[in-house]
C-alpha cells in the first residue's frame, strides 16, 4: 500500500486555458498566494473546509482569475458567478448558481451547506439566502474589471485572454478532505446559465473514502460526464492520483473534444492533476509550506 503524505496538504488551481501573456505572472502569484493562505489554515488546526474556502476567496478577490472581482460578463454585461464546496467527512455540500452582487461566492456556498435543508441555491432566491445569512451584498461594479468589458464590448471574439475557474482541494490534520470551485462561467453566457462548479459531483466532488476533486473547462462537457465523481471513482478503483487525473481528462477530449483540467487528492494526501489545455496553473503544499510548488 502506498505511503501516507504526512500532515495536511492543499492543492488549488486557477483555471484550465491559454493565458495571456500579460497575465501569467499575476496568476502564478495568485495561486501560490491562495494555498498559502489555505495553508496557514490548516496549520493553525483548521478544517480542509475552512481552508478550501479561503483559497478561494483569495482567488475571488484576484482579477487575474474568472470567479468574483474580474469574472467574465454575461450576455446583458453582468456578472453572475457559481460556486460549491463539499466535506467529504459528511458528503454535506452547499452550491449557488447566477448569482449577483456576492463578492466571495464560496463563502455563500458554505452558507448553504452549513445550513442544511438545501443543495443549491440560485439567482434571486440565492441573493435571498444571503441576506438572511448575514452575507452582504457588494456594488456589482466592483466585480467588473476594465479587462473584462473591453472583452464584453468587443463580444468577446477572442477568447484566449478569458482567466480561468478556481478551486481547490485540502486534507487536513485529521486527514479529512474537502474541495470547492468557484468561477464566473463563459464569455457572453446567457444570462441564468449555470455551469459545472455549481453542481455537486460535475465540477466540485469530496468524499473521504475516495478523494477531493475541483474541475475547470468547458462546463457543459463536464457537466455531462459528471466528471469530478468519475475522476474520484477511478480513484476508488485503485488508480493513482496523477492516472485518475489524466484518465478523467482523457474522457473529455475523447467523447467532448472539449477543454478540461482537474485537480484532485486522495485519501493519502497524494496529488493528481491533468489538463488538456496549454495552461493550468496550479500551487500546492504538501507537509512543509517552505515546498510550496507552483506549476503551469
Amino acid at each position: 500500500m502506498p505511503a501516507d503524505t504526512p500532515g495536511p496538504v492543499i492543492l488549488v488551481h486557477g483555471g484550465a486555458g491559454k493565458v495571456s501573456p500579460d497575465l501569467v505572472d499575476a496568476r502564478r502569484a495568485g495561486v501560490g498566494g491562495a494555498a498559502l493562505s489555505g495553508w496557514q489554515v490548516l496549520s493553525r488546526g483548521g478544517s480542509a473546509v475552512e481552508a478550501v474556502e479561503q483559497a478561494v476567496r483569495v482567488l475571488e478577490d484576484d482579477p487575474a482569475f474568472n470567479a468574483g472581482c474580474g469574472a467574465c460578463l454575461n450576455r446583458d454585461g453582468a456578472v453572475e458567478l457559481d460556486a460549491s464546496i463539499m466535506d467529504g467527512r459528511s458528503l454535506a455540500a452547499g452550491a449557488i448558481g447566477a448569482v449577483q452582487r456576492i463578492a466571495n461566492p464560496v463563502t455563500l456556498a458554505r452558507a448553504v451547506m452549513e445550513a442544511g435543508r438545501h443543495i443549491l441555491l440560485v439567482g434571486e432566491g440565492a441573493r435571498r439566502f444571503a441576506a438572511e445569512a448575514g452575507i452582504g451584498e457588494c456594488d456589482p461594479e466592483t466585480l467588473i474589471t476594465e479587462r473584462q468589458r473591453a472583452r464584453w464590448a468587443a463580444l468577446y471574439e477572442e477568447k484566449a485572454e478569458a482567466p480561468g475557474t478556481v478551486g481547490a482541494v485540502a486534507r487536513d490534520r485529521t486527514r479529512r478532505l474537502a474541495a470547492a470551485t468557484s468561477t464566473g462561467g463563459l464569455p457572453f453566457k446567457a444570462p441564468g446559465r449555470v455551469g459545472d462548479s455549481a453542481l455537486i459531483g460535475c465540477g466540485t466532488y469530496a468524499d473521504d473514502r475516495l478523494g477531493a476533486a475541483s474541475c475547470t473547462g468547458d462546463g457543459e462537457a463536464i457537466i455531462k460526464l459528471v466528471l469530478a465523481k468519475s475522476a474520484l471513482d477511478l480513484l476508488g478503483a485503485d488508480r493513482e492520483p496523477m492516472g485518475a487525473a489524466r484518465h478523467a481528462v482523457e474522457l473529455v477530449t475523447a467523447w467532448a473534444r472539449a477543454d478540461a483540467g482537474i485537480i484532485l487528492l486522495d485519501p493519502l494526501g497524494r496529488i493528481g492533476r491533468a489538463r488538456n489545455t496549454p495552461q493550468m496553473t496550479c500551487a500546492f503544499i504538501q507537509g512543509d509550506p517552505s515546498a510550496l510548488q507552483v506549476v503551469d
